[in-house]
Formats: C-alpha cells, sequence, structure tokens
C-alpha cells in the first residue's frame, strides 16, 4: 500500500500524542488518519477468545453501551503557580545563654566580644522568616557556629557590605533584588541602650544570613519549581546545600566572587546576562523600524512600507549581506515598486535568518526586519531565558543536542561547539512538546509505529466502532495482551487499554526512515517524516508532539558517531534494527523565546506556546510569597 500525498502528511500529524484520560465525548463523524487512506486487502488473524465481549470503558457500569460516543485524551494542562510561604528561623534553638565575652574554645567560631554575645543572645526575640530551605540552612549554620557571620561588636562588617552589593545587583543576573533585600541597621545607636542594639544587629544578622541563602538557592536552581508551571514541564529539581554555602560564606575572602559564581558559567548563561546588561544601558527613546500591521508584500508589487522593509535590512543583516548587495542598497531611492533586485535583497535576509527565501515580506520576515520585540518585551524574555536556564545543568556538555521549540531549530554540539541545526517540527499549541532533559539511547532504523493509546481512542475508534475490520484493510496489525487477533476480533465498544496497533516498517510508515530514542515517559522522541513539505514553512509547531527533523540521516550519524553513507546503508537494508547509542550524549528538549546562536548573539522566538506568559505569572506568585511578614 503507498499512501497519497494527503494522506502521508495526514499520517506525520500523528505520529506522538498524550495518553491523558478525559471522559469529554468526542464526535464520532470526526475525519481521521483512517478516513484518508486507501483500503488494502485483509490479513487473516486468530479471533481471540473472550475479545469480543470488551471490557466496559472506564466509568461505565454494567453491560457495555453500543451507542456510546468514544471518551477522548487530552494533554497536560497548565497550573495556577503557588509559590511557598515564608517560615519563621527557630531563633529559640540559637540563642546562646552565655553572655559574657568567655571563650569556650579557640575555634573559628567562638565568641570573642561581648557585643558578638549579645548580639547572640538577643537571637531570641527576633522574628525573622524566609523560604524552609533557606530557614532550615540558617538554623542548622548558627547551631554550629556561635560567633556572628555579618557584623562585628557594634556594627556591619565588611563581608556584610560586599553580600549586601551582589544582593542587590541580583537583577543582573536575571533574579529580583527585593528577593533578597534586608535594611542595615543604623550608624548610629543609643550606648546606653545595648539590649535595644543588639536586636537590630541580631535581625541584620538572621536576615542577612537567610538571604543569602536564598539567593544562592535562586542563582543555582532558579525561583521557579518548573513543575508547578504545567503538566509540560518535566524537571527534578536541583538540590542546594545551603549549610555548606554558608560555611563557603564565612571562609571565603571574596564573599561577592563567591556568591557571582553561583549563577551558571556556561557560555549560553554569560551570552544571556551580556544581553540583559546591553538592553538595560540601551537609552530609554528606542529608535525602532516599525512597518504597517497586515503587511503582505509579495515581488512585482508595490507597498510604501518597503522603504521601511530596506530600512529594516540595514539595521538588522550582517555586515557580509549588506555588503554583497551593497548596489542594491545604495542605488534604492524610496521607490514603492518591488523590483527584482529588491526581491534578491530579501530573499537573501530571509535566509540568513532561517526563514524560507522566497521574497514574500509577512508576518515571520516582518518580526526580524522591525527587531522583534521591543526592549521592554526581549528584557522580559531574557529573563524567563535566564530562569529557565537554571533548570538545565550550568554546563550542557562538550557534546549534546539541543532542540530550541520556539526557534524550530535541533543544533548538535560535540567539542564543546556547535557543528551543524537542522529544520524541526515540534508539537502543535494542541499537542506541545514538553520541555525536559534527558539521555540519547538509541536509533532504530526502518521503524514500526506504535499507535499511540490516544490516537487509537480519539482518532480511531469513531471509525471502528462503525467498520470494525477497518484496521485490518489498512495493513495495520493489533493486539490485545500481546497476541495477534484481527481488529475485527476486538469490541471496539470495551476498553482498549490492552489493545496496541501497530504500522510495520514500510516507506510510508509515519515515523519514516528512522527514530532517534531517548526514553521518556512521554512517549517524545525524534524521527524523520515521509514528507518534507512542513519543513519549508516558518512557523511549525505542527506535530503531535514528537519532534521531526529535516536531516534525520545527518543527525543519526551524528549520535553515532558514524557517517551518513554508514546510515543510508543500514536503512537500504530494510530490515529494522535498533542500534544503542554507545556515547553519553544528553539531550534538551528545551523552550526557550531568547537563546544565543553559535557566535553568542542572542535571538529572540515567538512564544508559541504562551509559556511565558506563565513564567511571568509565577514570578508574581514568588515576589508576593516572599514579601509576606508577621
Amino acid at each position: 500500500m503507498r499512501l497519497t500525498k494527503t494522506a502521508a502528511m495526514a499520517a506525520l500529524a500523528l505520529s506522538c500524542a498524550f495518553a491523558t484520560f478525559d471522559a469529554t465525548p468526542a464526535s464520532a463523524s470526526s475525519l481521521t488518519l483512517m478516513d484518508i487512506l486507501r483500503g488494502k486487502r485483509q490479513q487473516k488473524a486468530e479471533p481471540l477468545p473472550g475479545v469480543s465481549q470488551g471490557i466496559g470503558l472506564p466509568g461505565q457500569k454494567g453491560e457495555t453501551k453500543r451507542t456510546a460516543e468514544p471518551p477522548r485524551v487530552t494533554g497536560p494542562r497548565y497550573y495556577t503557580y503557588k509559590a511557598d510561604g515564608l517560615k519563621r528561623i527557630a531563633v529559640e534553638k540559637l540563642a546562646d545563654p552565655v553572655v559574657t565575652a568567655s571563650i569556650a574554645s579557640e575555634g573559628q567560631s567562638s565568641i570573642r566580644h561581648p557585643d558578638d554575645a549579645g548580639v547572640r543572645a538577643a537571637f531570641a526575640s527576633v522574628d525573622v522568616r524566609a523560604p524552609a530551605e533557606s530557614a532550615k540552612a540558617v538554623e542548622t549554620f548558627y547551631a554550629d557556629n556561635r560567633k556572628p557571620l555579618w557584623v562585628g561588636g557594634t556594627a556591619v562588617n565588611a563581608r556584610a557590605r560586599a553580600a549586601l552589593a551582589v544582593l542587590a545587583d541580583a537583577a543582573a543576573v536575571g533574579l529580583d533584588p527585593a528577593d533578597y533585600a534586608v535594611a542595615v541597621p543604623d550608624d548610629t545607636f543609643d550606648a546606653a541602650d545595648m539590649a535595644s542594639r543588639h536586636r537590630a544587629l541580631a535581625t541584620f544578622e538572621l536576615r542577612l544570613s537567610a538571604a543569602v541563602a536564598t539567593y544562592v538557592l535562586d542563582a543555582v536552581r532558579g525561583r521557579i519549581d518548573p513543575n508547578r508551571i504545567s503538566g509540560y514541564h518535566d524537571f527534578k529539581r536541583k538540590e542546594v546545600n545551603l549549610v555548606a554555602a554558608l560555611r563557603n560564606v564565612a571562609l571565603s575572602n571574596d564573599v561577592a566572587a563567591y556568591l557571582e559564581s553561583r549563577s551558571p558559567a556556561g557560555a549560553h548563561f554569560q551570552a544571556l546576562k551580556a544581553e540583559l546588561a546591553r538592553l538595560k544601558a540601551a537609552s530609554g527613546a528606542e529608535d525602532r523600524i516599525t512597518i504597517a500591521e497586515g503587511t503582505l508584500l509579495k515581488p512585482g508589487q508595490s507597498s510604501p512600507e518597503l522603504a521601511n522593509v530596506v530600512k529594516g535590512i540595514v539595521r538588522h543583516g550582517s555586515e557580509a549581506l549588506k555588503a554583497e548587495h551593497a548596489a542594491t542598497i545604495a542605488g534604492y531611492g524610496g521607490t514603492p515598486d518591488y523590483t527584482p533586485e529588491l526581491v534578491a535583497l530579501v530573499e537573501a535576509f530571509q535566509k540568513e535568518k532561517g526563514l524560507k527565501p522566497d521574497g514574500i515580506v509577512g508576518k515571520a520576515s516582518i518580526r526580524l526586519l522591525t527587531g522583534g520585540d521591543s526592549l521592554e518585551g526581549r528584557i522580559a524574555k531574557l529573563e524567563v531565558a535566564m530562569e529557565q536556564a537554571r533548570w538545565l545543568p550550568a554546563d550542557l556538555g562538550p557534546r549534546h543536542v539541543f532542540i530550541n521549540q520556539p526557534a524550530y531549530t535541533v543544533y548538535y554540539h560535540e567539542n564543546g561547539a556547535e557543528q551543524f541545526s537542522m529544520r524541526v517540527v515540534v508539537g502543535s499549541k494542541a499537542n506541545q512538546t514538553y520541555f525536559f532533559e534527558d539521555r540519547i539511547r538509541t536509533v532504530e532504523f526502518n521503524p514500526s509505529w506504535g499507535v499511540p493509546q490516544s490516537i487509537i481512542i480519539n482518532e480511531m475508534l469513531p471509525k471502528l466502532r462503525s467498520d470494525p475490520s477497518y484496521l485490518d484493510r489498512m495493513g495495520y496489525e493489533v493486539s490485545v495482551g500481546g497476541r495477534a487477533v484481527s481488529s475485527s476480533a476486538v469490541d471496539w465498544y470495551g476498553s482498549t487499554a490492552g489493545v496496541s496497533v501497530r504500522q510495520p516498517p514500510s516507506s510510508d510508515n509515519a515515523l519514516g526512515e528512522l527514530k532517534i530514542l531517548f526514553p521518556n515517559s512521554h512517549a517524545i522522541y525524534m524521527h524523520d517524516t515521509p514528507s518534507k513539505s512542513f519543513f519549508k514553512r516558518d512557523m511549525r509547531a505542527l506535530s503531535h508532539g514528537c519532534v521531526r527533523l529535516a536531516e534525520p540521516r545527518r543527525m543519526a550519524a551524528a549520535v553515532l558517531g558514524t557517517t551518513v553513507e554508514a546510515v543510508g546503508a543500514e536503512i537500504a537494508g530494510g530490515r529494522n534494527k535498533a542500534v544503542g547509542v554507545k556515547a553519553d550524549i544528553p539531550i534538551y528538549i528545551a523552550y526557550f523565546t531568547a537563546w544565543p546562536d553559535k557566535d553568542g548573539t542572542v535571538e529572540y522566538f515567538d512564544d508559541v506556546y504562551g509559556r511565558d506568559d506563565y513564567m511571568r505569572k509565577a514570578f508574581a506568585a514568588t515576589k508576593a510569597a516572599r514579601q509576606v511578614e508577621g
């Protein structure tokens, strides 16, 4: 059997899907992949005894209702972000009963000054709150360290001043300085009321330690728990030893340098940080190029916006591009006529920016010609990107694969540098690709396609309930409990939990020539496709969640450490074969609307799934929770 071009494209749209049950009924007359495939001779399969009775679908009672509409399988959902509140530091555990200058030992944590002892004794009278992990770390640290860290005698020390400067500059690394703000006691005080002075210093001591611990926690792993954003986020949150961090601060000769080193040191994060500083230093008045909303300019047409199009290329095109088309740019006199020379200029700009070089000035081209987001919008995207970068390892690894969904691009890195990139198709807004990290394990040649339960339920059941032999004619293999059966032997009004549907390897297979696996609970993988038409589009959020590769053989050769020719030979063999990936290659299935290219220049992308908005709501919820005192 061979698919028509239309059918092949439909098959691609069904390569990955979700598995969350929802009892919302589906339309029994909805169009499915099966509806557009041509029939194939029915293949005989031994009926499985008892299958025809089936098992009731979830929620059903008694005999199966033959008129019941099939259920629906839906994807994960987004949540209302719930930030952790503050916890009171158990100061009663920390008060030192010794309020004199007596020295218990000669250790570093000994109290050597009567005012230090007074501050320590005053711990019992203050009320300081912090995020739970920070509060616990402060309690543990001071249980083992009697001497104040940030004050000496009756004054704030130099170590405290250095720490406060870093906390006040937290915005430089994408954090919120308000989360770490600590009021400094006045230098003047009533010497006749030392109890009040000691309480003020004790409050400052504990608050600054809590603020430093929270800063280290946030700098390393981020303020936001990604798994509270949505079911599409899947990360094991990093563990941070905050007690060790406070001890390191106590021992450090350069507290500022230590705290600054807690943010990721990778080139990607440093590029985001530098871009943020550059944008914040920009003048308040933005000289933006504007092109009228709704402009759609095609070769041979005329438009008064053409002058702004050329201006945009001059502003945002590379020096190499402008040098190559210098004559066209210099000779342009502001005419609205879209001449062949100007079309060639636009096509070169589109190609440089990764767009389809068709010379049509539409929404995607206009975004790049005008510089995309406003200054404020770019800063907001950078802050989200820097937060999300903390969910990943500080060093992505010298050899890794990085998929950036909003860029519709996958990047292969080896020897610490990007070796190549290629276009990808990712999940549609209704079938979003997850955000997680994994390890590449296997390349499978000439793969079969195991149809996900979501597609069986959402796409196939309506047809199968009226025509149970449908899958037999299509050449799909059906099994129940691991035993091959005819699709006509299955009661499609019963539960599909034990039913599997498989499309054997073929030139028509929805996964194409190969797939690259990194086993995960979301059934997400990279794969080929028999139709390349979607790769010509600028907006490529079109799949059911998996990632389709424009050049799958090249990626397979890279991760296997072999040649494209060797990959081609495996495919030409025609048999299904899985080859293990020997190298340790992490893969990041990421979502960044701001991310640096291989030269360190930050690029900005559309927020195709609207996830940045949820991040900003999470920022606001965290800020509100951390500012509650009492």
